[in-house]
């Protein structure tokens, strides 16, 4: 069996009214996804999906005529391209899934079968008042959740404790709370300073007070010792990773103690193929390995069939905060969207590869 065609499309769905992210300052009026289909002389197709996959085009001919089994062969390929040009994971997620129909298994079981479910948490992403983010608290543990995490960015950061704040008179212990600080990258437009050391140590104080399970990007993602000094200075866990463009730069993250919970995406770094090695990594060293989801329904089955089947998690990330950040809109390219049980699991199904299938003729209507 060899490759015989690699197809990249992009696709863009109009969103009115727009998403408000906690971490752009601009107002997101379309939502664009880019799709990766690779076809065997077979006639399956492996899918994936998540960055633009910029600079890939004219290296097709490195894969085609290829063993589509050859995984790591690819990886080795597809680290060397991400080094010169732009993240093309999806690749690698698309490779996996065509392992799995060719296997006729889905790939949690390829990756080791651990198990076949995540629990998730609730990743809110919009900025809203204190009484208003209580209420979406209370909604998600009705729904079935059993954390939550919530976005800090409004400015001054005692806002973002009143709002954690007013969760906390909701809901009480009842749902576990995760808070995103967001100062480990910036949109290409904001210049904002991230917080200083002794910055993060005040606020971490507050998050103790209020039982936060973990502190994520407080810090620049390059200061590698004000995290370090950060985890030993407080109790609660620290968490980072997901921007991180290489997987050696994981090696250097743990090995400094820089982080309690680690949490690469595998539409952004390593795919699949080099996330389960950081993952393996990570939990010998005694962390927490939950990726960062924040993209499509396909990126984030991804994840959840790396982490289910090889490394668990006591939470992993499902974005999710209606109205605005719908499923309908998360998972437009799906012909269903990625969803949880009553209970806040993520089950995976026993359908080959990644089991999700594309709307076809939706991804036609928003072609680009």
């Amino acid at each position: 069996m060899k490759i015989t065609d690699i197809a990249i499309s992009h696709h863009r769905l109009p969103m009115d009214p727009p998403f408000h992210a906690s971490w752009d300052s601009r107002p997101r009026t379309h939502w664009d996804a880019t799709i990766v289909r690779v076809t065997t002389d077979d006639g399956l197709v492996g899918i994936g999906s998540g960055d633009l996959m910029l600079g890939f085009e004219g290296h097709e001919h490195l894969f085609i005529g290829q063993d589509p089994l050859a995984i790591e062969r690819h990886y080795r390929i597809l680290a060397n391209l991400s080094f010169h040009y732009g993240r093309c994971w999806p690749l690698d997620i698309a490779l996996w899934d065509l392992a799995g129909k060719i296997a006729e298994q889905p790939c949690h079981k390829l990756l080791g079968g651990l198990s076949d479910r995540v629990r998730a948490y609730a990743s809110s992403g919009t900025l809203r008042q204190p009484r208003q983010m209580a209420e979406t608290a209370r909604r998600f543990l009705e729904e079935g959740f059993p954390a939550m995490k919530v976005r800090f960015h409004r400015g001054d950061w005692h806002n973002d404790i009143e709002a954690l704040e007013a969760i906390r008179d909701e809901v009480g212990d009842e749902l576990t709370l995760m808070v995103d600080c967001n100062q480990g990258w910036r949109m290409p437009w904001d210049i904002a300073q991230p917080w200083s050391l002794k910055d993060a140590v005040e606020i971490a104080r507050y998050l103790e007070d209020l039982d936060v399970y973990w502190m994520e990007e407080p810090l620049h993602r390059g200061d590698y010792d004000g995290m370090a000094a950060l985890r030993q200075a407080v109790d609660l866990r620290i968490a980072g990773g997901e921007m991180t463009r290489e997987p050696h730069e994981f090696r250097t993250l743990i090995q400094r103690g820089c982080l309690d919970v680690l949490q690469p995406d595998v539409a952004l770094v390593g795919g699949i193929t080099g996330l389960r090695r950081v993952g393996q990594m990570a939990l010998e060293h005694g962390m927490i390995f939950t990726p960062h989801t924040w993209g499509n329904g396909v990126g984030l089955i991804a994840n959840v069939h790396l982490v289910a089947g090889c490394t668990g998690a006591p939470f992993l990330e499902f974005p999710y905060d209606p109205p605005e950040w719908s499923l309908d809109r998360r998972d437009y390219m799906l012909a269903e969207p990625v969803t949880v049980d009553p209970e806040g699991w993520i089950v995976l199904s026993d359908r080959p590869g990644l089991g999700v299938e594309l709307d076809e003729e939706r991804l036609a209507a928003t072609r680009l």
